[in-house]
């Protein structure tokens, strides 16, 4: 079964409103699906934070498989230090995982955006 994890623009209302529906549901006995949905308070944070950069990272290490930090940078033609800094983030944001053999991995199958236009 693949991963997926949606990113979306919205307010943190939006997150626990999703979360109380689930509660509510399973308080019912209702079977949950399991739902992974990473928020940005708005595009700009999204944009700053999921850059070009990131994302051919991630793409990188999805198409490549687990590698060292130092070898993912290689391989990306990038300063180790700035792709240590962006793991970290994508580590934090739950888009990279940190496995114990120090390598690091892409956490998910698919990766699906969602930005809703305002109304």
């Amino acid at each position: 079964m693949k991963r997926t994890l949606k990113v979306r623009v919205g307010a943190a209302a939006a997150a626990l409103d999703r979360f109380e529906t689930a509660w509510r549901r399973a308080a019912r006995g209702e079977k949950i699906a399991a739902e992974h949905v990473l928020t940005f308070a708005n595009l700009q944070l999204l944009l700053r934070t999921l850059t070009p950069a990131r994302w051919t990272l991630l793409e990188r290490l999805r198409a490549e498989g687990p590698l060292s930090v130092n070898e993912l940078a290689r391989r990306l033609q990038r300063d180790y230090k700035n792709v240590h800094g962006d793991v970290k983030r994508l580590a934090e944001l739950g888009l990279i995982e940190r496995r114990k053999d120090a390598l690091v991995s892409v956490a998910w199958d698919i990766v699906r955006a969602e930005v809703r236009l305002a109304a």
